[in-house]
């Protein structure tokens, strides 16, 4: 490799994982091995067995310059527990500094951290150092501003917050440990300009920069699939794709898919909330669950539908199903909150909605009127191939990378991306 050296450090990444975020990272990955660059992944394996009970996933075939060190030990949930407490990487620290130290790794980026080491993991290793803040775990101990579990989070409640969650008690967010290790990251940056502004407003001491996820080019070859609109149901739909948990607000949607309704509501994903959800739909018969979808039926579904609903009463970091919809042509419905305005107006793709009022409006605008739903997907699309596709988006990171090391006086860094360019 004649490249960079990265080293990724994340609780979860694919196939051990539950979220969107553990996806991007392995799509960042992946994006900068193909571009020459070497890169090592960290990630915890007690973490997701904690999580994820029973047999453990298929491990997926080894990517050409990536290299994965899962974490696992004989402790197992108690060695997350010891992190959680204690913000430090108590069992596992001593692999994590000994594969940093003699990797000669060029950058190390943090991701989710909050099981593989906490903040006592970012002064770990010599290397430029960067922080994607995919959630809000480093303002908010439950990751979301989901305040007992059915309010956004408009001040600190946090010790109740979290017996509500039935989590115990970080004390280390009491003591300092966070504002102290902080001081070795060199940059922090968030996919959107709201949550970086979240951040500010629970009190974060250091400013983020806004990076966005992206999907790869459409001429790059890395998509394994493409859409087929055949392949979707001929009857007109809507769409829905995430987990399905109360915070993604899939049931102030359902009621809008009676016996009447203009359109199906297909519904892509599972979850804890899933039961619950189905039990509502009882009384709305054109609601139709698929559960989990392969990514070359997912695409088919996103190129045949009317638009995705994103309806999400939480406050998301970003919203990569977005970025999915805008690649296939489909225009975006979603909840005017969060970070979704800013994407919703910046592409020009979709429309937003506060009320079940509106939601129900804009449902049936989008049903009955083709003109609109192509106009909105044209712009969307055109927006997705000017700011969220890889390269665009590597441009910015690299840009980052390099201003970094021109603060630190890294010449390595700065020659090797002087040779890559």
């Amino acid at each position: 490799m004649s490249g960079l050296r990265f080293a990724m450090l994340t609780t979860f990444y694919p196939p051990f994982h539950f979220g969107g975020d553990a996806v991007f990272i392995r799509r960042l990955t992946e994006a900068l091995a193909r571009r020459g660059h070497s890169v090592d992944v960290i990630h915890d394996m007690d973490a997701f067995a904690l999580l994820h009970p029973g047999e453990l996933p298929e491990p997926e075939a080894p990517t050409p310059g990536v290299r994965t060190h899962p974490l696992q030990s004989r402790l197992g949930s108690l060695s997350c527990l010891a992190t959680q407490q204690s913000g430090r990487p108590l069992v596992h620290g001593r692999r994590i500094r000994r594969i940093l130290d003699d990797g000669d790794f060029d950058v190390i980026q943090f991701h989710n951290v909050s099981l593989v080491g906490g903040p006592g993991v970012l002064g770990y290793g010599s290397a430029l150092k960067l922080y994607m803040a995919h959630e809000h775990w480093l303002v908010c101990p439950s990751h979301v501003l989901w305040r007992h579990g059915r309010e956004l989070c408009t001040g600190r409640e946090c010790l109740r917050c979290q017996l509500h969650y039935r989590r115990p008690p970080q004390l280390w967010r009491h003591t300092g440990l966070l504002e102290r290790e902080i001081r070795h990251v060199d940059a922090f940056y968030s996919p959107s300009a709201f949550s970086a502004a979240k951040h500010r407003e629970f009190g974060f001491p250091r400013e983020l920069e806004v990076i966005p996820y992206f999907l790869p080019d459409p001429e790059s070859g890395a998509e394994e699939t493409s859409a087929r609109a055949g392949d979707a149901p001929e009857a007109p739909y809507f769409l829905f794709v995430g987990r399905l948990e109360k915070i993604k607000g899939l049931q102030d949607v359902i009621p809008h898919f009676g016996a009447d309704a203009l359109a199906d509501l297909l519904v892509v994903g599972t979850g804890n909330y899933e039961q619950e959800l189905r039990r509502q739909a009882e009384g709305a018969p054109r609601v139709r669950f698929l559960g989990p979808r392969r990514p070359e039926e997912l695409r088919a579904l996103y190129a045949g539908a009317l638009a995705l609903v994103m309806p999400s009463v939480c406050y998301e970091t970003f919203g990569i199903t977005l970025l999915e919809a805008f690649r296939d042509r489909t225009p975006v419905l979603a909840r005017a909150l969060g970070p979704l305005p800013e994407i919703v107006r910046e592409s020009g793709g979709g429309m937003l909605f506060e009320t079940p009022a509106e939601l129900g409006e804009a449902l049936g605008r989008l049903a009955g009127d083709e003109a609109l739903r192509r106009k909105l997907a044209d712009a969307g699309h055109q927006a997705f191939l000017e700011r969220w596709t890889e390269s665009a988006v590597l441009r910015q990171y690299f840009d980052l990378i390099r201003r970094v090391a021109e603060r630190r006086g890294d010449r390595r860094v700065l020659e090797t991306l002087e040779a890559c360019a």
